[in-house]
């Protein structure tokens, strides 16, 4: 979603990030060129603001500390501002001048004045810029100023400047910005309020928790989800002893608690870990960083099952503003922001707000899925929901059979969805027909007909909650009474097998006679037998 995550991506995968043009280069050349329009966006962001932070270094180097504020201010016009001439505002002489002087005694001879990093211009910055971006990544800008790359490449000053923050340490004043102006610059000396420097390091990690943590998501990929719990609960306290309270891997143990909890049906403490989360990556990754987003929208539909609407609804509008910050509108990411805050809205009967919402997800999956994908399939249905509520079937079929269509080219016609979907207009098509008749009956005999009056039903809680629970990965597999006493029985029976053979191996032990060679493992009895797990049941999470 932003730049730092893009290059965490790479570098996962082994590729540098000088690299990056080459990246830039691919994704232009691939056929699914529309559907990496994101990627692109966020990669050219991230060569700019990268060419503009080399630039930076080498721009502060020149700058005495009297004039620190004015020089990054005068930077950031520079870099964002559409004021085409911004000019520096000097220290006055004769606050500086001793200590000038004082400096200058100690110059070495042939050194510059400090003062020109005044002179810079926009076209010089941006030049420099570009010039930049070909030698060190070898990706060529089209672009000769900051309106032109929001014009080329799509991109929103607001992003550059929290990339160029990020990465350079710089702490601005939290207001509106003017960047389009062009009668007066955006920045001025009293909106630059500090410099930190930035630290690179490598994060050590707690091994042992961390091969937990990893036990614990096999076991819940598996089904065995009170095994992950315990598993997952073990890595969280060993990583409170070796972290303290406060770290990244804690908040990603707490979310995998939360989502545990929610399955098995204890949505208070699910509400109670995704909180503890959340608060976790505010204060550890930003409040604007993109896990952070992801975190509010698992507590909005946590919410949301323990009956706090209002709370989910803001949580959802908090991560939608911050998304839009980050990136902007143009994002996968967006589509599913947007289906949750409709379906959301439906629940509360906001049907011409919820279908604004609704209508956006849909044509954001529709560019970067493709218009033949299950998820479009899943927004077209939605949308019907919505119109059916509104008594506008027309719109409502209509949606529905593209739904149907795409089921039953990708999955056949046998497909439960597939089925479930024709249903569903077998459903609309007999209300329509209901209502064009009521609305017939009233046109022959006007309003003396004595017709009942039709009955619209709102979306009951527990069916927006199934379709919250769908679009955002949950998928609960419903079984009879005598499915679940057969898969009780099926793992009590490979339980107590485990247990026999456990058993059997301890009973085996005292029998060795032999003596171990030094520096022999323990016998194989004691160790963890990860591949004797039970293969897993029917039953997933």
């Amino acid at each position: 979603m932003d730049g730092a995550t893009l290059s965490e991506v790479m570098r996962q995968r082994g590729i540098n990030m000088r690299y990056l043009g080459k990246v830039l280069d691919l994704v232009l050349r691939s056929p699914a060129r529309d559907q990496l329009d994101h990627i692109y966006k966020i990669g050219i962001g991230e060569l700019i603001t990268r060419s503009a932070k080399h630039i930076f270094k080498t721009y502060l180097q020149g700058v005495e500390l009297s004039g620190l504020s004015a020089a990054i201010s005068h930077f950031l016009n520079c870099f964002l501002s559409s004021y085409p001439n911004p000019v520096a505002h000097l220290p006055a002489d004769e606050l500086v001048s001793k200590k000038r002087n004082r400096r200058r005694r100690n110059r070495p001879p042939g050194a510059a004045d400090n003062t020109a990093w005044a002179v810079m211009t926009p076209q010089e910055l941006w030049k420099n810029i570009c010039q930049e971006a070909k030698n060190y990544f070898d990706f060529t800008l089209e672009c000769e100023s900051v309106d032109q790359a929001v014009e080329t490449y799509g991109l929103q000053k607001i992003t550059l400047l929290r990339e160029i923050s990020l990465k350079t340490g710089i702490q601005i004043l939290l207001k509106e910005y003017s960047f389009d102006s062009r009668h007066k610059p955006a920045f001025t000396e009293e909106d630059v309020l500090n410099i930190f420097p930035v630290v690179k390091h490598v994060n050590p990690k707690a091994s042992d928790a961390f091969h937990f943590f990893q036990s614990g998501q096999a076991k819940v990929q598996q089904g065995f989800l009170k095994e992950g719990c315990e598993l997952i609960n073990e890595a969280l306290n060993l990583f409170n002893n070796v972290y303290g309270a406060m770290h990244v891997e804690i908040c990603a143990c707490l979310r995998l608690l939360a989502r545990l909890h929610y399955i098995m049906g204890d949505y208070a403490e699910a509400l109670s870990n995704q909180q503890k989360a959340v608060l976790m990556s505010e204060r550890v990754m930003g409040i604007e960083h993109p896990n952070t987003i992801q975190e509010y929208m698992h507590l909005a539909l946590y919410c949301f099952a323990s009956s706090q609407l209002s709370t989910a609804l803001s949580l959802l509008y908090r991560a939608r503003y911050l998304t839009l910050l980050v990136f902007g509108e143009d994002h996968p990411e967006m589509a599913l922001l947007d289906n949750n805050i409709g379906l959301v809205l439906h629940g509360v009967m906001e049907y011409d707000l919820s279908l604004r919402f609704l209508e956006n997800a849909l044509a954001v999956s529709t560019k970067y899925h493709g218009p033949k994908s299950l998820k479009v399939a899943l927004s077209h249905h939605l949308v019907a929901r919505v119109y059916e509520s509104k008594a506008e079937f027309r719109s409502a079929l209509q949606h529905e059979k593209d739904g149907y269509t795409i089921y039953k080219t990708q999955l056949g016609e046998d497909h439960e969805k597939t089925k479930e979907s024709s249903e569903y207009l077998k459903c609309l098509t007999q209300q329509a027909v209901a209502l064009q008749r009521t609305m017939n009956e009233i046109y022959r005999n006007g309003s003396s007909a004595n017709i009942p009056p039709l009955k619209f039903t709102a979306p009951s809680m527990a069916s927006v909650l199934e379709q919250l629970n769908v679009i955002n990965g949950i998928l609960f597999i419903p079984l009879s009474q005598k499915d679940l006493e057969n898969l009780k029985a099926e793992v009590a029976r490979r339980h107590q097998l485990q247990e026999a053979s456990r058993n059997r191996d301890k009973a085996e032990e005292p029998m060795a006679t032999e003596p171990e060679p030094a520096g022999a493992p323990e016998d194989a009895a004691s160790q963890p037998q990860a591949t004797k797990d039970p293969p897993p049941p029917s039953l997933q999470g």
